[in-house]
């Protein structure tokens, strides 16, 4: 029986060889087969959990509440020293220079990512705005989040930090961060699912000592992790707490 591992489509596209790397080195030290399926959309993906067709995911925040409290995954760890943030940005030449400048109407470039967005909106509280007084505008990438402000289609963009982080220096040139979130505690975390459930410890321990196998460290280098850490159930609990709070 071969299983399904995938990965929130929020990554980076720069770690695309770099997950297929580590679908094979998982294969190995566990002598189970696993296929690796990317997904284009966060709607795809769904539909495939929703399906029972995945068996591992490095799940963002908002969709780990889903597997964890609906489909019975479990948590087993998370990137060492690591937390998801958000980025409302704008462009530089523009008159907005605090989020209190923004007013109604204010388009908003965005992906589909659940919890980057919630967060965005969030911070938008200050200047009173919300989904009804706002103008979203979808794209399928960050890049095109930058692009949106930069041929001035879009006021402002929410961007995922790393991901903002990783523009090219030519284009993070011409933009303005606004304000940045501090949560901490909401982060992608990597969850299995009950048909692994006899091999949950076992994909633990492989994850946590790749630090110390001969070829791990070439495989965290090419996911741009530096190690991953143990990830209790009641911590999983609590951060889905937390973001169901948020958006309460």
């Amino acid at each position: 029986m071969s299983f399904v591992m995938t990965v929130s489509p929020d990554f980076s596209p720069d770690h695309i060889a770099g997950w297929y790397i580590f679908n094979t080195y998982l294969q190995r030290q566990l002598d189970i087969p696993v296929h690796l399926e990317l997904y284009n959309s966060f709607d795809e993906q769904r539909k495939a959990i929703e399906n029972d067709e995945i068996d591992l995911i490095f799940a963002n925040p908002y969709d780990a509440s889903m597997l964890v409290r609906e489909k019975g995954f479990t948590a087993i760890a998370a990137p060492e020293n690591s937390s998801d943030e958000a980025i409302i940005a704008t462009r530089k030449d523009t008159p907005i220079h605090k989020i209190e400048d923004l007013k109604e109407g204010t388009r908003i470039a965005t992906t589909d990512d659940p919890d980057v967005n919630m967060m965005g909106m969030i911070m938008l509280e200050p200047a009173d705005l919300n989904k009804d007084n706002t103008e979203t505008i979808i794209v399928d990438s960050y890049p095109l989040v930058a692009k949106q402000l930069l041929q001035g289609d879009a006021d402002i963009g929410f961007f995922l930090d790393e991901s903002f982080d990783n523009l090219s220096r030519f284009v993070k040139e011409q933009l303005s961060p606004l304000i940045r979130s501090q949560i901490f505690v909401i982060r992608h975390v990597m969850l299995a699912g009950p048909k692994l459930q006899d091999k949950h410890q076992a994909f633990k321990d492989v994850l946590l000592n790749m630090p110390n196998d001969e070829k791990g460290p070439g495989v965290l280098k090419s996911l741009g992790i530096s190690a991953w850490e143990n990830q209790e159930h009641e911590d999983t609990e609590f951060m889905i707490d937390l973001m169901e709070t948020l958006v309460d």
